[in-house]
């Protein structure tokens, strides 16, 4: 018997599937995107794909907005407070010189200037940008953290 299970970090949906999956209207996803909320993963036809990882993004990206009276920014924020540094567990002369360390502005994989760790790195394949797949949400992540 085959196994045809998916990966869950496998880009397979289309964005209007992933619009279906998520309820979210597709022009909403695009500014998603634009924002630098979700990064899909891009075909050489330039046509978006996404996974189950990201599906999940969007909808908690969409109860923070809906439910939780955030704006874009609001957001940028969270994700920006997500410890990449002690998840990657980058050295401290590493921290220094990434921008993600320093921001509170945007997330990890914004950041222009990123340490020895991070440089040659997919970040949709990190587990920093997949962390809502184990997760509800950023505060569920952070709670774990404390002894």
């Amino acid at each position: 018997m085959t196994n045809n299970s998916v990966e869950s970090t496998t880009p397979v949906y289309t964005l209007s599937i992933t619009s279906t999956l998520s309820g979210i209207p597709v022009h909403s996803i695009r500014q998603y995107i634009d924002k630098g909320l979700i990064i899909p993963f891009r075909k050489e036809s330039n046509r978006n794909l996404f996974s189950q990882v990201d599906i999940l993004r969007l909808k908690y990206i969409h109860k923070l907005l809906n439910e939780d009276g955030l704006n874009i920014a609001g957001i940028r924020s969270i994700l920006a407070l997500i410890p990449c540094w002690a998840i990657r567990e980058c050295a401290a002369s590493e921290r220094e010189k990434c921008q993600a360390f320093h921001s509170n502005n945007y997330p990890c994989w914004e950041a222009s200037e990123k340490g020895m760790i991070c440089k040659n790195t997919d970040c949709r394949e990190c587990e920093v940008y997949c962390i809502l797949e184990n997760f509800l949400d950023v505060k569920s992540y952070l709670k774990t953290l404390i002894p």
